[in-house]
């Protein structure tokens, strides 16, 4: 059974940082690509941060790729999401995912999904 459980949300101010962890089992980790995204109430996901198989390509949205980072840790099945300079507009619940194809990830229809973690930034 896969399970994508992520942690490290939770409140800060703007302009202080946060990294998000998502730990993965049951699957083979090397074989998927994986991503972050974020929802607001009432409105669709968005794709945050994608990240391919080995770890050294990635794309983030004009959005936030000055702020946030994405990398895994393929020996720990770990995937991370690294946020700098946090807005109130960055508060969302955040998702991590993952499939097997880079454009399932990319195109925000991954066959995987945790739960979801919530960051809230205040002003």
């Amino acid at each position: 059974q896969v399970q994508m459980v992520e942690s490290g949300g939770g409140l800060v101010q703007a302009g202080e940082s946060l990294t998000l962890s998502c730990a993965v089992s049951g699957l083979n980790f090397d074989d998927y690509a994986l991503g972050w995204f974020r929802q607001a109430p009432g409105k669709g996901r968005q794709g945050v941060a994608f990240i391919n198989y080995t770890g050294r390509s990635s794309h983030l949205p004009d959005s936030v790729k000055d702020r946030f980072t994405i990398s895994r840790d393929n020996a720990k099945n770990m995937l991370y999401l690294h946020m700098n300079n946090l807005k109130p507009e960055d508060t969302d619940i955040y998702y991590c995912a993952a499939d097997r194809s880079w454009g399932a990830v990319v195109r925000g229809t991954p066959q995987y999904w945790g739960q979801g973690t919530q960051v809230t930034v205040s002003s």
